[in-house]
């Protein structure tokens, strides 16, 4: 038989036989063949143990990196704990939870309210009095909000809107900020850019008109509607080419414009139309809207008028977007509101806004963690996770708060470009609609972030007993709520469609069938005006408001609210009667009797050590021995490697003696403890105040089996106390047997040597005679204890 021969390559050398094989040429076959994942490879041993050591290292390594992703994303539904067996261990996952979930609500709570200041609605509203409440000169003065003809419009323009638009500054010798304050309004909120008029039309003969009265009206405008849209030129300047100088007469698309559209009150309008940009001198102002009011740029065909401008201020950073809107219907008349969006678009300015700004980071790095933990657990419980109301809150929180970030960068870059272009060029218009509508959704999407992100606590709290009532009235009651809802809706639309049929010509709370709605909602609130259905039909006012009060108010509302109640009783019956999974209060009370058995047992090595040195001193000669000191700790049960350590750090000079001074230093550091341990009391009977009720709620229920909480707690402790003082107890047996044995030992031996020296001693002279007294000293010297070394 032979045996196939490879070099370190794995290559055959040749056929060796057993008879000729040298071991130091060339290593065996079956010692070049290995195992490698399973197969036969031919090499050299020590590049296998370098393979197998480096996957070795890999699997530890990826071993050590998901049992700290593990550590860090650790969670109730990650560990699969059960809260009946370990309780303990359920509880303190849920602490961590809630802890880490607290500081993420605090940091989201900055970043939210350090959006908003006080001084945001004194913005405002400082802008609504100059441009909503100012009213016109004259003998019949109106203002922004009572327009109600055409020909108002134009009043308003010539009149309060440029009075205010232009700072009215009276210039004098000492002041040389003239020029600077013209783009001021009330001297403070800087204009940006220029203002500009835009007007949505609708074509001639939009609408189809009756025969009857084609030969009377020749002409008909309907409601607007993109479908209607007039986008042809009008005016003086029909036929003609579109100038840079006149766009009043010409249309230009949204995209043209980069404008956006805009929900009024009547319709909703896009952002194309029919533009007049103003200027920065007031008289050119005021003879641009001439020019438009001689020409009629607002007649029959018009739908909406806008005027969009935007001001700064710089002493709070605050920006605002206005938007007056004058709508005309087809019903004839003016419709005016308006849009003021103050929003804050430079963020980090302040020392306080980068203070925000490391909050945001903060933030960012918490949904991150957030992001991986999610992961984790769709991972492990797949479409089963979303069967859970928390889990899907979570997600939504998530996709709100990816989704504010992203706009967040957004709008850092998109105004620092608009600040750009409007400082290169001031004499333009400068469209900042779509960025403050945007920025309000954002401040909108934090604040609903933040209202589900508060509603999640109920999520880590909801172990508790008392925490569970309200989750569980409201899961047990929905099915009868759900059906009771569907009968309440029934009637309460049924009037809501009573009323809008009955008083929609007449009184505006019912003018369309949504304000029927809130109207019905506010009369259940007690918000009503019965003056006004009274006065719509004297009979059927009074009439539908009695029997609305009496079924919807005094019959149905009274049901929904028995139903709650109801099912809160038998909730509270049911849990006050069955022992809870988990009582926050009994974990908590068990790390306060954990922590206070340590500080008896710290407080007992104190005493036992301060008795140790003044009983020590047995020849009173304020020297300590080593001996004397370790004998009285050992009679208190402490351990020798102890008392040598703890005697060792106060013997500086190593003579293995204690003198006056080290003696002090012991004593002190004694007593610096014991004032630690007093501090530590205090503290724990502070916590003992504070305790959850759920403790006292346990003592105060009536248990069958008569055993009190109290005395099973302190049953509980004494047990404790009684198996851990067993170990040294045993410890201590074993160590007295065995000095008891070895005593023995030492009697046996002494009296076989008393024998052998009376022996010696009888047949011996008076020289051996001095010689085995000496011999008896030497022996006696040896007696341990017997001699000092202080």
């Amino acid at each position: 038989m032979s045996l196939s021969q490879y070099d370190e390559s794995g290559t055959m050398q040749g056929m060796y036989g057993n008879s000729g094989f040298i071991e130091d040429d060339q290593p065996a076959a079956m010692e070049a063949e290995v195992y490698v994942n399973g197969k036969i490879q031919v090499g050299n041993k020590k590049n296998a143990k370098k393979s197998k050591k480096k996957k070795t290292q890999q699997k530890n390594f990826f071993a050590e990196a998901c049992s700290l992703v593990r550590l860090l994303w650790a969670t109730r539904q990650t560990e699969d704990i059960d809260k009946v067996k370990y309780p303990d261990k359920y509880v303190k996952i849920t602490l961590r939870e809630l802890i880490i979930y607290l500081i993420f609500l605090v940091v989201l709570c900055i970043v939210a309210f350090g959006m908003i200041t006080s001084t945001t609605y004194a913005f405002a509203n400082v802008l609504i009095g100059s441009f909503i409440e100012a009213k016109s000169s004259g003998d019949d003065p109106i203002s922004f909000a009572e327009i109600t003809h055409m020909n108002d419009i134009w009043t308003i323009l010539l009149g309060p809107f440029v009075d205010n638009y232009f700072n009215d500054f009276e210039p004098t010798e000492s002041n040389n900020e003239t020029d600077s304050l013209v783009k001021f309004i009330a001297n403070e909120n800087r204009i940006l850019g220029l203002a500009r008029l835009r007007q949505v039309r609708v074509r001639s003969n939009s609408c189809v008109i009756p025969d009857d009265f084609k030969q009377e009206i020749r002409q008909c405008y309907s409601d607007w509607a993109p479908s209607v849209e007039d986008i042809e030129t009008f005016g003086p300047f029909v036929g003609q080419n579109m100038t840079a100088n006149v766009t009043a007469w010409f249309f230009q698309t949204e995209k043209q414009l980069k404008g956006s559209g805009h929900q009024g009150l009547m319709n909703y309008y896009d952002g194309s139309g029919y533009v007049m940009e103003l200027s920065q001198d007031k008289n050119e102002t005021l003879t641009r809207i001439q020019y438009l009011f001689d020409n009629l740029w607002i007649d029959r065909a018009t739908r909406a008028v806008f005027v969009d401008f935007t001001v700064y201020n710089a002493n709070i950073n605050l920006f605002c977007q206005i938007k007056l809107v004058f709508e005309l219907p087809a019903t004839g008349g003016v419709v005016p509101s308006y849009v003021m969006r103050p929003v804050k678009l430079i963020r980090y300015v302040s020392t306080f806004d980068y203070f925000i700004l490391v909050c945001e980071i903060i933030f960012i790095v918490f949904v991150l963690y957030y992001i991986v933990e999610e992961a984790i657990e769709i991972k492990k419980h797949r479409l089963s996770y979303f069967k859970t109301f928390w889990n899907i809150l979570d997600v939504v929180i998530l996709a709100i708060a990816i989704v504010c970030i992203v706009f967040n960068l957004y709008r850092h870059f998109k105004v620092n470009s608009l600040l750009e272009k409007l400082l290169e060029n001031d004499d333009q218009f400068i469209d900042f609609d779509l960025l403050a509508y945007w920025q309000e959704l954002f401040n909108n999407g934090i604040g609903f972030m933040s209202f589900l992100a508060w509603i999640k606590v109920f999520k880590y709290v909801s172990f508790n007993k008392t925490m569970t009532q309200l989750s569980l009235t409201l899961s047990r009651c929905a099915k009868d709520v759900t059906g009771f809802a569907i009968m309440f809706f029934i009637v309460f639309l049924a009037y809501a469609q009573l009323g809008y049929l009955i008083f929609g010509t007449q009184v505006k709370d019912f003018s369309t069938f949504s304000y029927s709605i809130f109207t019905l909602f506010r009369i259940i609130l007690g918000d009503f005006d019965f003056e006004s259905l009274e006065a719509a039909n004297r009979v059927l006012g009074p009439i539908f408001f009695l029997t609305y009060v009496f079924f919807v108010f005094f019959v149905l509302l009274n049901m929904f609210i028995a139903i709650i109640n109801d099912t809160y009783g038998e909730i509270k019956s049911e849990i006050a009667n069955q022992k809870s999974e988990i009582e926050l209060g009994s974990f908590f009370k068990k790390g306060y009797n954990r922590v206070l058995d340590k500080l008896n047992i710290r407080r007992a090595q104190i005493i036992d050590i301060q008795k140790a040195i003044t009983t020590s001193d047995l020849n009173q000669d304020n020297i300590i021995d080593f001996i004397e000191f370790r004998n009285n700790l050992r009679s208190k049960g402490y351990g020798d490697v102890e008392i040598e350590t703890l005697f060792a750090k106060y013997d500086i000079d190593g003579d293995r003696c204690l003198n006056e001074e080290e003696q002090k230093n012991m004593l002190k550091d004694l007593s610096e403890q014991n004032e630690e341990l007093k501090q530590a009391y205090m503290l724990l009977d502070q916590a003992k105040a504070n305790e959850p009720a759920d403790g006292e709620e346990i003592k105060k229920r009536k248990r069958t089996e008569g055993v009190l909480f109290d005395d099973y707690s302190n049953l509980s402790s004494r047990i404790d106390k009684m198996e851990s003082s067993i170990g040294s107890i045993v410890s201590k047996v074993d160590s007295v047997l065995t000095k008891l044995e070895n005593a023995e030992k030492n009697k046996r031996n002494q009296g076989a040597m008393s024998s052998n020296s009376n022996r010696i001693m009888s047949g011996m002279d008076g020289s051996s005679s001095a010689s085995g007294e000496k011999g008896k000293k030497k022996i006696k010297g040896l007696d341990p204890g017997s001699q000092s070394n202080c």
